[in-house]
C-alpha cells in the first residue's frame, strides 16, 4: 500500500476494479466477494476494500446476510422483468423529453459519436452510453436520479450480458442509431417507441441467457 495515497482514493480505486470485475463476470453473479483476496490482488489493506464493498452494498450490487460473507447479487427473472419494465416506461419517457430538450448541436455530436463508434473509433463506451445522455438531455432531474443513480450500476451489469450474447451488440447499435435519427429529426413519438422497443429486445434477450427464466414473464416488444 502506498501511504501517500489517502484512503477514499485507494477506496474509490478498489469500488471501480471490483465493479469492473462483476461487469465483466470474473465475479459471477451469486458469487462470493472475499475481501481478503481482493485486497491481495489490489495490493492494498482490507480497510478500503471493506469501503468499496459498503458502496456497493448501498447500491444494492452486493449482498450480505448477518455472519455472512458478502456476495454480487443475483436477481431472478420476476426481478429483472420488474426493474426493466420501469427503465422501459422511464427512459421511453426521457427520450420523448430528450427528442424536444436537447439542441440541434447534442444531437448531432450524439449521432456523430455513435458512428464513430461502430469500428472501434472516437468515443470511449462510458463516454457514449447513449442512456445516460439521453437521461440528462430530458432536462428531468428525477429521471436523471433514477437512471445514473440509483439504477445506473445495476442495469450497467445486466445491460453488458445482454450485449455480450451473439449479435446482440450489432442489432443493439442499429436500433441506437435509429433512436437517435428519430430525435435529431424532433419526432418524440417516434423516438419513445423505438426505445421501449430497444429495452425490451435487450430484455427478452437477457432472459432467454437465463436459467431461472419463468415463461409468463414478458416485457412488451413494440414493433
Amino acid at each position: 500500500m502506498n501511504v501517500d495515497t489517502p484512503q477514499s482514493t485507494l477506496a474509490e480505486q478498489a469500488f471501480e476494479q471490483i465493479f469492473d470485475l462483476i461487469l465483466t463476470g470474473e465475479l459471477p453473479l451469486g458469487g462470493i466477494v472475499n475481501e481478503a483476496n481482493l485486497a491481495q490482488r489490489f495490493s492494498i489493506s482490507r480497510g478500503p476494500v471493506r469501503e468499496a464493498v459498503q458502496r456497493l452494498q448501498g447500491l444494492r450490487l452486493v449482498t450480505r446476510e448477518p455472519y455472512m460473507r458478502a456476495r454480487v447479487v443475483q436477481l431472478s427473472g420476476r426481478d429483472l422483468v420488474e426493474i426493466f419494465q420501469l427503465r422501459q416506461g422511464v427512459e421511453g419517457m426521457a427520450c420523448r423529453l430528450a427528442s424536444e430538450a436537447m439542441s440541434d448541436t447534442d444531437l448531432q455530436q450524439l449521432l456523430d459519436d455513435l458512428e464513430q463508434s461502430r469500428n472501434g473509433q472516437g468515443a470511449t463506451p462510458e463516454i457514449l452510453d447513449i442512456h445516460v445522455r439521453i437521461a440528462k438531455g430530458s432536462g428531468n432531474k428525477r429521471i436523471v436520479s433514477l437512471l445514473c443513480g440509483d439504477l445506473y450500476h445495476l442495469m450497467r451489469i445486466y445491460r453488458f450480458r445482454s450485449g455480450s450474447e451473439p449479435g446482440r451488440r450489432g442489432k443493439a447499435f442499429e436500433e441506437h442509431w435509429q433512436i437517435v435519427r428519430a430525435m435529431r429529426s424532433r419526432d418524440p413519438d417516434l423516438a419513445e417507441s423505438l426505445m421501449r422497443a430497444h429495452i425490451g429486445r435487450a430484455t427478452e434477450t437477457l432472459l432467454a441467457s437465463l436459467n431461472d427464466i419463468e415463461a409468463p414473464l414478458r416485457l412488451v416488444t413494440e414493433t
